[in-house]
């Protein structure tokens, strides 16, 4: 009889580090299990496999206690029994950044090549949806196979479990859906009335998705052990289900069944982030949003500023330290695993995560600093004190500069390398001890005091590079007066920006003459959801800062004002608070909007001190433009998404798991545009938003969510069990204060034409200032080289294609560059100009190996598909 299907038995663990509970008792979880694991495969030859969930991290946790097994995993994996990586954690895809995921795969497969060949499957489980640059993203890395289970429906295009996925660039994965999840295998009863109880329907399922009937019965659930009697399991199943074939299999089995069908399967692109079938938790992104701003803050540091500055010294000769970079990029991956940057976990857990962020970018920043001391103490010797700039952006840029210099003097010049005297505002001033500077000053007796000058200025910058100005002690320089003041509450060559009555902006934008009312008003609502969604009280009352008064007041400066809004709101302090019309709580508000002189954006900075639990707060961004669609970024690229889902209209007669509200994803920017004009909203961290307002024209991006448990059931939106376990979790309150920003920037044009992804990483890379004095407190010795005064690396096009990354190669004297056009059409052609002299110049995958042979050309690039990422070599002659 043929078999009307065939089950693969995959052995298998998913491993959370962290989730109710702490790394540590899962690591104690872990050495347990794996020596059970070990044992079996070296011993039975029937057991042939064991996925161990796709992620190296796992065997850095256990190798930490047992680091005599290494010799047993390398045997293992070498016989192919043990399947490792292709990750080093099982990241999320839609909160973390492009650069994220592509270190996660890289250190993942390069911690697998240590032991043998890794898991070449996209593999993620577990993760609350999936991006559309995913296939994009794997075939960097050589891989053209996913498995996943969350975010897929019918409305993609196709019912199967099967299909071929594609990027907009034409990227491609092979995919298999897990219907029904990775743990439908999990402790398997050994009885007929218990399997048939659990596989009867489930078959019923997986049979009619399949496309190949070659069914996944995935044998693992979270921190499982293995199950010692699955032979006889299988046994009792090829007893009750003779019509079906059984086999202890492994994931590749069942790909290389899925690619015998190619020319049948749907070709599928897009996101997968429908909650039909399972939950994707989309309203995750806004839980924990201190946690959230840190993650984003520490990431754009180091692929921002960090590496570009690391590979700027490296160029001039100094050390890459990329030992110091890959122990940052670890313990900040650690926190991209779905629970933890979800931030679905223990209060307990949450401060580990806060502290992995908070250790990561106190290395990055004293790696930043150290990296600008040794490129400035390296330049030719003067008596004046230096003051460094560093552009890490590829191409020149005037900037409004804000910074700090500490000198022994009551006055000061500045100038530049010609000796022309250069303009500055002083902002503050203050006299400060000089054991601060340098403990052997006053260890000799020297007491005369320091003078600490917050001085602002605007400079041109070089591209990839820096320049210096000379601060010479007890010499009057030229010191530019405030501006004066206008009728506007702030204006610029591109904004008259008013107050209204009730706390709101009125924004006139000169060049187009459109005008933006309302701006920056604040709704508080209820949120009686939990750690994984947003949902609101039956009883909701919506509260809005325009209620609450307000003062204001204005700081005018050379080159740039600020307007400080305040206000309080008075909110319900609780849920039953708010069904009664109550307020017993508060929201105090500080609200600093800043604009420069020649700036196209208006830079929002808000100080918020919540005293009140269970809402949501979110600003309100109004613009002219009526939408059916909105334009965010995501990894390499852009998706545009409808601003309403017609499922919400018979969600729950449907079944959904969770509704699909219209509450997306973005990364650092979003636009509203009708082709002609458009808004950009540039955040750091925020990374929810929804477009509201009767003509759908409103930004709505939410500020933080309240809430004080870790899962709850029967939700407004998300009906049913509880997702994850019902724990409180009162910090999830976020009682206290909590700083964020984010710009807005009217353009002309399209995102594409207004270079509104270059804009968003101009906002997200702030100069970096270095002020070199005669002392310091920890002493370094000079080079055998000079650096000089004034030096770019390399210049990209400021339009057309974005920067990525700029890093040393991992395994080479090579740098390497990435590039990503964010347009959903096709870019232009471009060019990398280096500054030294270019020996080599080739294209590699993500995983840095070459794709092409290697030449002296320069750096050509041709024009990129749609949200396509090109990585280039670039070897250069650093001698000269």
């Amino acid at each position: 009889m043929k078999a009307v299907s065939r089950v693969h038995i995959t052995p298998h663990m998913h491993w959370d580090r962290e989730w109710y509970f702490t790394t540590e008792e899962s690591r104690i979880l872990l050495i347990n299990n794996m020596e059970e694991i070990l044992t079996r495969l070296e011993c039975d030859a029937e057991y042939q496999y064991y996925v161990l969930d796709g992620q190296t991290a796992v065997l850095e946790d256990y190798f930490a206690i047992k680091p005599e097994n290494k010799p047993r995993v390398k045997a293992l994996v070498a016989a192919g029994k043990l399947i490792i990586g292709p990750w080093y954690t099982q990241t999320d895809t839609t909160i973390v950044s492009g650069e994220s995921i592509v270190r996660n795969l890289m250190y993942g497969m390069r911690d697998c090549l240590a032991f043998g060949e890794p898991m070449k499957i996209g593999y993620l489980p577990d993760s609350f949806g999936m991006s559309a640059q995913l296939p994009h993203i794997f075939n960097g890395f050589g891989i053209k196979r996913a498995m996943f289970w969350r975010g897929c429906s019918e409305r993609h295009g196709t019912d199967r479990t099967e299909f071929l996925w594609q990027s907009n660039d034409g990227s491609e994965v092979t995919a298999q859906v897990l219907p029904l999840g990775y743990a439908i295998g999990k402790y398997l009863p050994a009885d007929e009335a218990g399997l048939r109880k659990r596989l009867d329907s489930y078959f019923e399922v997986l049979e009619k998705a399949s496309a190949t009937q070659e069914i996944l019965l995935p044998n693992g659930h979270d921190q499982m052990p293995l199950q010692q009697n699955i032979f006889a399991v299988i046994d009792k199943l090829r007893e009750i289900y003779p019509q079906r074939e059984f086999v202890m299999s492994r994931y590749e089995e069942v790909f290389e069944k899925i690619e015998a069908l190619r020319d049948k399967l749907a070709t599928l692109k897009g996101e997968f982030v429908d909650g039909k079938y399972m939950r994707v938790h989309r309203t995750i992104s806004s839980t924990r949003m201190d946690i959230k701003i840190a993650h984003a803050q520490i990431e754009n540091k180091i692929v921002n500023i960090l590496e570009p500055l690391a590979s700027i010294a490296w160029s001039l000769g100094f050390e890459y330290h990329h030992g110091l970079l890959e122990k940052m990029w670890k313990e900040i991956l650690k926190n991209h695993a779905h629970d933890s940057i979800g931030c679905c976990c223990s209060d307990k857990v949450h401060q580990e995560i806060m502290t992995r962020f908070v250790l990561a970018d106190d290395m990055a920043e004293n790696l930043i600093r150290f990296y600008m001391r040794k490129i400035v103490d390296n330049m030719p010797s003067t008596t004046a004190d230096k003051l460094t700039f560093f552009n890490m952006m590829p191409y020149p840029r005037e900037e409004v500069i804000n910074t700090t210099i500490r000198i022994r003097a009551g006055q000061f010049s500045l100038k530049d390398e010609q000796g022309n005297e250069v303009e500055y505002f002083i902002r503050e001033a203050r006299e400060i001890d000089p054991g601060l500077i340098d403990r052997q000053i006053v260890h000799y007796g020297n007491y005369d005091p320091f003078m600490e000058y917050d001085i602002q200025l605007s400079q041109v910058l070089p591209a990839m590079g820096y320049c210096t100005l000379y601060v010479e002690g007890k010499k009057p320089g030229v010191q530019r007066s405030a501006a004066e003041s206008t009728e506007a509450l702030l204006e610029n060559n591109f904004y008259r920006i008013a107050l209204n009555q009730n706390g709101t902006l009125h924004i006139t934008d000169k060049q187009s003459g459109l005008t933006y009312d309302q701006v920056l008003q604040l709704e508080d609502g209820s949120d009686d959801g939990d750690e994984y969604d947003y949902s609101p009280a039956k009883a909701e009352w919506l509260i809005y800062s325009t209620a609450s008064a307000h003062v204001c007041e204005v700081k005018r400066e050379a080159w740039q004002s600020t307007a400080l809004l305040k206000l309080r709101m008075a909110l319900p302090e609780n849920l039953q608070q708010r069904a009664e019309r109550q307020t017993g709580g508060y929201l105090d508000v500080a609200c600093h909007i800043t604009l420069a002189h020649h700036s196209r954006r208006i830079d929002i900075e808000m100080q918020l001190d919540n005293q009140a639990d269970d809402h949501r707060v979110r600003v309100l961004i109004p613009t002219p433009f009526a939408s059916k669609t909105v334009l965010a970024d995501n990894q390499f690229g852009t998706i545009t998404r409808p601003v309403d889902d017609t499922a919400m209209e018979n969600w729950q007669e449907e079944g959904w798991k969770e509704a699909p509200i219209p509450v997306w994803n973005l990364l650092n920017y979003a636009a509203l545009h009708d082709g002609k004009k458009g808004m950009a909203l540039f955040t750091e961290g925020l990374r929810e938003f929804e477009i509201i307002g009767e003509k759908k024209d409103t930004f709505a991006l939410t500020l933080f969510r309240s809430v004080g448990v870790l899962g709850k059931e029967e939700l407004v939106l998300r009906p049913g069990r509880p997702s994850g376990i019902k724990l409180p979790t009162p910090d999830s309150q976020l009682r206290g204060k909590l700083s964020c920003r984010f710009s807005l920037m009217a353009f002309s044009g399209s995102p594409t034409t207004a270079n509104i992804a270059q804009h968003a990483r101009a906002w997200l890379t702030p100069v970096q200032c270095y002020n070199k004095i005669p002392f310091d407190a920890m002493k370094l010795n000079r080079a055998d080289f000079i650096t000089p005064g004034t030096f770019s690396l390399l210049t990209l096009p400021a339009t057309g294609c974005a920067l990525s990354v700029l890093k040393k190669a991992e395994d080479r004297d090579a740098l390497i560059i990435r590039l990503f056009n964010p347009d959903e059409q096709q870019s232009s052609e471009g060019a990398v100009v280096c500054s030294l002299p270019v020996v080599d110049w080739h294209e590699t995958g993500m995983d840095e190996q070459s794709l092409l042979q290697p030449s002296a050309s320069t750096g050509q690039f041709a024009q990129l598909k749609p949200c396509q990422s090109r990585t280039f070599n670039l070897a250069i002659d650093r001698s000269k």
